[in-house]
This record gives structure tokens, sequence and C-alpha cells, in this order.
């Protein structure tokens, strides 16, 4: 668990390290915002480049204290404590992929984000299906809990429907996430993030209904 959160922290205050010693390089004007089109719809100071570092911060201190609510309510031992780290490692790995992605276009004063071979949609698919293929494989690790896993007033009823929910959402996660690497390769632009929330959405849907009928059946 030492080794987890040591680069939990670490995962959490690089990009604040690598963007401190980039900025220098930086042109003053950077891209700060994009469109859905993926065109630099607004230029900003090279100093907006913090905004991604104090959020990733703040994720991870959100996470950290999910862990912690987590770990509070399970009776013995530390999974849902783990869990809830590894999800944040991986969730801060996204987050310094993406940084490094920022400060790439910001150096370069990128225009169109859709121009390069592997697109900021891509990315973002690829990685969130990383995402859930990792907590696919953790979540039947998990104790009955309020914060993170398949939680539905239903999948709550009791340690019985619990299990059985986490077992069904971790297969059905790691299924969601093979789907969102796989459109994040095939699908370029747009329409890759409207494959990604139509994966997440039915696959939400999917999970949601399971829930129900587990809880009927227990």
């Amino acid at each position: 668990m030492r080794n987890r959160k040591t680069l939990y922290f670490i995962l959490m205050f690089l990009p604040l390290l690598v963007t401190a010693a980039a900025i220098g390089f930086l042109p003053d004007q950077i891209p700060a915002h994009y469109g859905f089109d993926g065109q630099a719809d607004r230029w900003g100071s090279k100093y907006e480049s913090f905004i991604f570092p104090a959020v990733t911060i703040g994720m991870g201190l959100f996470m950290l204290a999910m862990a912690r609510v987590a770990s509070r309510q399970e009776s013995n031992g530390h999974n849902n404590e783990r869990v809830c780290m590894t999800a944040g490692i991986v969730l801060l790995t996204w987050f310094n992929v993406m940084n490094a992605f920022s400060l790439y276009t910001s150096f370069t004063r990128a225009e169109n984000l859709y121009a390069f071979s592997l697109d900021i949609s891509q990315v973002e698919c690829i990685l969130l299906g990383i995402l859930m293929v990792v907590l696919g494989n953790v979540m039947p690790k998990l104790k009955r809990n309020s914060v993170i896993g398949l939680r539905t007033s239903w999948s709550m009823k009791n340690d019985d429907v619990w299990r059985k929910c986490q077992r069904f959402g971790g297969i059905s996660f790691i299924f969601a996430g093979i789907l969102c690497v796989a459109a994040g390769f095939v699908v370029h632009g747009v329409a890759c993030l409207f494959w990604m929330l139509g994966i997440i959405v039915t696959d939400t849907v999917i999970c949601v209904y399971y829930s129900y009928r587990a809880a009927q059946k227990g």
C-alpha cells in the first residue's frame, strides 16, 4: 500500500512540476480553448497552463477523500481503500497524459486538435477505456459502501446482491472499456466522443437494470 500511495502522490503533483519546468519554453499566447470542431476559439496567457495541474491536484484530493470514506465503511481489511487508490492512480495517469498533450499543443500553438494522427478525442476515448478495464478488474473486490462501485438502491440491498452486482459490473466495465479503446483507434474527431458517450450510457443502463433484477431475485 505504501508504494501505491507513493506513486499516487507522484502522479498527483507531477503535472504541476512538469508545467513549471515547461512554462519558460511556452509562447506568451497559447490556445486556451477548443470548440467541438477542434478549432482553437480562444487564446490566453501561457500561465493558464497551470489550470490543468490544479484540477489534477483537486481530483487527487477528492479520490483520497473517497478512499478514506470507503475504508471506514469496511469492517475488515482494506479492499475498498486499495480499489479507490488503484482507480485514482489510473485517473491521475489520464490527467498526466492530457496535461502533456495540452503542453504540446500550447508549445506548437496548434489551431486544430484533429490535425494530429491521433487526435484528442481518440486519446480521451482510449484512456477512458483503459480506466474502465482496470476498474472492471478490481470492482469484484469491493465491500459494500456508499462511494464507489456499482451503487444503486437495489445493489445496496444486502451483501449478496452487492457481490453479484460488482461481479457483473466488473465484467460489463471491462467489455465497455475494450469497446472504447477499439473506438478510439477506429473513429476520429467528434464522432469518437459520441461513440464513447454511447458506450458509457448503454453500459450504465445495463448495469442499473441488472442491479434491479439481482435485488428482485435476492
